[in-house]
């Protein structure tokens, strides 16, 4: 997921930037795919355990998601990988400091409440539009260390979180908006399939 005017936090300070971790500085962020793409159509499978393949995905994930400039998050569909697995880094605004997550096999337990508000995603770039979700949420996941966890969600966390594991679904948050508000953007996204970009 995309967000055009949040301010991100300062990956480039001494204690926080990926070029201050080596084994992060080396790594070369992943190819994003983009709308049009057919394995953002595609489920992605649970991951039994954590070996070295996931978390070498997590740190080329971590380094893709910086490299977009204004990602807030990241399902491992958009850049070709079919594993169930996310990041999410919201930034750091006045009032709150928030550390990156990275979930595997991400799973919605519960929902309550309803807000609508605009989004934007890494894969449909340039198009944003307003949808309707779940206020908060209740999820499971693993992280990186193989536990599973379970926490709440609310505000833009739970948005950005349902987004990606949408993506994890096949599903994209123009499927979550109307016939007419998708033809008003049809030039637009057919302009991203015409693109000529690599895979």
């Amino acid at each position: 997921m995309s967000k055009g005017k949040r301010k991100r936090k300062n990956r480039q300070t001494a204690d926080q930037g990926v070029d201050e971790i080596p084994h992060l500085s080396k790594t070369t962020p992943l190819q994003l795919r983009y709308y049009g793409d057919p394995v953002l159509r595609k489920r992605a499978e649970p991951v039994e355990e954590i070996t070295e393949a996931e978390i070498k995905l997590a740190e080329e994930m971590l380094v893709t998601l910086y490299a977009t400039g204004n990602g807030i998050g990241l399902a491992a569909t958009q850049v070709g990988v079919l594993k169930r697995f996310l990041i999410v880094d919201l930034g750091d605004d006045e009032n709150e400091k928030f550390d990156p997550l990275m979930l595997f096999n991400p799973e919605i337990l519960s929902s309550e409440g309803e807000s609508v508000a605009q989004e934007g995603c890494l894969s449909i770039p340039d198009v944003r539009a307003d949808v309707k979700r779940p206020e908060k949420i209740g999820v499971k996941a693993m992280l990186l260390n193989g536990k599973y966890i379970e926490f709440e969600a609310s505000g833009l966390l739970s948005r950005v979180l349902q987004h990606e594991i949408d993506h994890l679904n096949g599903t994209l948050f123009i499927d979550r908006i109307s016939g007419i508000k998708r033809q008003l953007l049809r030039s637009e996204l057919e302009q991203i399939q015409k693109a000529d970009r690599p895979y």
